[in-house]
């Protein structure tokens, strides 16, 4: 059997191994000219929080993402799984007891116990919530791992083509194979209702101190995460704008962001921004993510600002209804030849 993925972010790196692994052929078409270009996956958090999330989500994403915690541990050993810390400031702490009320799996900390975790913060907070069970990792070299993956098991990705998603679907089914679109926000020429939610993101260079999970700091109007990407570098985010142009970060954005890291350790006033970028999350109204079938094509999108967090179980998803299709096409086809032969 052969399947056509489009689109090289994780959701189509993800549902592109997936079907490698279950003996399907698979050829990933990617219109950007290298891994990541032009992708939001690029930019993401890369946060694997389904507890932390299910703060501000449906149920239905929590469900999906821990389903996802082992697959990322398998495919990609150089996850972390640390847990996340939420903080806030004193005159915050409301932010924090109304985050515990909406969530699950979490434990609550006093100020030694966050000294114990995270030595560089201690003396800063008096209270967080600790999620032990979650995870993070570096997008950019999960996605290139995934894309090794896929080239071990025979799978390829041809670069720099846009490809035409109605054209390319029934090129394969002619060839008795099929298409999942993983275009993300690409695909509203299919899926009407997508739209863009902008997030924007600091790479900062901070030597100085050491993080060793994934700490959130409320805040009524601006919350931040702050994510180690290792050698002393750290991704900074939160962003999200109702856009689906991206352009470089605003002057707001940044000068919140920095200000939120500098409120949560001053050393961060000091840390060397490396990179700044932006990246358009595709999303449904519900902001629920969908795996669907129209025609020839299975469609995989709406992660919004869950990708690396939900791809895994959607992959799957899309990977036996991929399967299921086959099948029925091998019956039908011999149903038709048992036909002519009588």
């Amino acid at each position: 059997m052969r399947a056509i993925v489009l689109g090289a972010g994780v959701a189509g790196l993800a549902c592109a191994v997936e079907l490698a692994e279950r003996g399907v052929a698979v050829v990933v078409l990617e219109r950007g000219e290298r891994l990541g270009a032009g992708c939001c996956s690029w930019y993401a958090g890369g946060m694997l929080a389904p507890w932390c999330e299910r703060e501000s989500a449906e149920p239905q994403v929590a469900t999906l993402g821990v389903e996802s915690l082992s697959w990322w541990r398998e495919k990609f050993p150089d996850t972390v799984f640390n847990g996340s810390l939420v903080v806030a400031h004193g005159r915050d702490v409301g932010e924090l007891r109304q985050f515990s009320r909406r969530t699950e799996h979490y434990e609550w900390l006093e100020a030694t116990r966050i000294a114990a975790l995270e030595p560089d913060l201690a003396g800063r907070f008096n209270h967080a919530l600790y999620f032990p069970e979650e995870g993070h990792l570096d997008p950019r070299r999960a996605l290139a791992t995934l894309a090794g993956r896929l080239t071990a098991l025979g799978g390829s990705i041809r670069f720099g083509t846009d490809a035409d998603c109605r054209e390319t679907a029934l090129a394969a089914q002619a060839a008795g194979g099929t298409v999942v679109d993983c275009r993300g926000l690409e695909a509203r020429d299919v899926l009407r209702d997508l739209r863009g939610v902008k997030g924007e993101m600091l790479v900062v260079r901070l030597p100085d101190i050491s993080l060793s999970r994934p700490v959130r700091v409320l805040h009524p109007r601006v919350p931040v995460y702050i994510v180690p990407r290792g050698d002393g570098h750290y991704m900074i985010g939160a962003t999200m704008i109702e856009s689906d142009q991206p352009t470089r970060i605003t002057a707001r954005s940044m000068l919140e962001l920095l200000g939120a890291a500098y409120a949560l350790h001053p050393a961060f006033g000091e840390a060397e921004i490396v990179e700044i970028g932006t990246g358009v999350r595709p999303a449904f109204p519900d902001n629920l993510p969908r795996v669907c079938r129209i025609g020839g094509t299975v469609y995989v999108n709406g992660l919004f600002r869950h990708g690396f967090l939900l791809a895994p179980a959607l992959a799957r998803q899309a990977a036996e209804q991929v399967l299921a299709a086959g099948q029925s096409l091998e019956v039908k086809h011999a149903d038709s030849r048992q036909r002519r032969l009588a």
